[in-house]
């Protein structure tokens, strides 16, 4: 059974730093979220680190500038992991090819921008699909849109053989109170369909192995079972500290509010049979990060 907490200082004591998600924790990509941001910059005041761990497809930088505009103080983070960087990194090695095919919206092209990580990158060009190599997905044309309008795509890449590099594993994400489609949908219907979809962030281990670097170019010593890792997504979030065996602390808030029957607090019996559903043991469970 998870723990259910009333606040992160309950159990921060016991942690030398965080993993923490971003959307649906800290902000709902619209604004912060005023108390999960007071209790980040309380949690460092009392000499904590706090990673950011976001699949966001864009690099950190770029995430850094997301923060100012939401709102997000600048004291309330150390540095960011995101699902973006990592899954550069492979496409820079070559993973997918020279030439590739390009799912996302034209402010997410930054994504094919040189990364610093890898000596000797490959050369990487965006073409017609008919000339790929490969496919890279940063999201859907439009959030909003059916994935499955891509079938007649994914059918003539799978014939190809083409794999999928996806830049962000979640299925949706709620912003404000508008739910929206991710690079993860379209990953899951082109692995459904046949095809081949690489995954980097969450809850695969890619994404760690970057967070854990960014954690030791702070603090190198700190080991596994210092972090506490925080997060609203049951199979990105909490599968993946789950299977690096980090604690977690479950927000019930974000995207399982109804099924939890979250208002301030997740219901005790809803939470129960959500988790029992799923299959997963947080270590905590908590409504917001406050």
């Amino acid at each position: 059974m998870s723990q259910i907490i009333e606040a992160l200082s309950d159990v921060s004591q016991n942690y030398e730093a965080l993993f923490v998600d971003l959307w649906g924790c800290v902000h709902n990509g619209v604004a912060a979220y005023p108390e999960a941001c007071a209790a980040l910059q309380a949690y460092r005041k009392a000499g904590g680190i706090v990673v950011l761990v976001t699949n966001s497809p864009r690099a950190r930088v770029e995430v850094a500038k997301q923060l100012v505009k939401f709102g997000v103080p600048d004291d309330a983070w150390d540095t960011i992991a995101t699902s973006g960087d990592s899954a550069r990194a492979a496409m820079f090695q070559g993973t997918v090819g020279n030439k590739v095919y390009f799912i996302g919206i034209e402010e997410e092209k930054t994504f094919f921008e040189p990364l610093h990580l890898i000596k000797d990158p490959v050369e990487v060009t965006c073409v017609p699909l008919e000339e790929a190599e490969g496919i890279v997905c940063t999201g859907l044309f439009d959030a909003s849109a059916d994935p499955a309008e891509m079938r007649p795509q994914f059918l003539y890449a799978k014939q190809k053989g083409l794999k999928l590099l996806c830049a962000n594993p979640d299925i949706v994400v709620d912003r404000g109170h508008r739910r929206e489609w991710c690079a993860g949908a379209l990953a899951a219907l082109y692995t459904e369909m046949g095809g081949e979809s690489l995954y980097f962030g969450k809850p695969h281990p890619p994404i760690y192995d970057l967070a854990r670097r960014r954690l030791h170019e702070i603090a190198p010593e700190i080991g596994d079972s210092a972090i506490l890792a925080i997060g609203d997504g049951v199979r990105t979030d909490i599968q993946g500290a789950q299977g690096e065996d980090i604690d977690s602390l479950f927000i019930t808030g974000g995207l399982a509010a109804e099924e939890t029957r979250t208002e301030s607090q997740p219901h005790a019996e809803a939470l129960l049979d959500f988790l029992a559903k799923e299959g997963m043991t947080p270590t905590y469970s908590i409504g917001f990060l406050r």
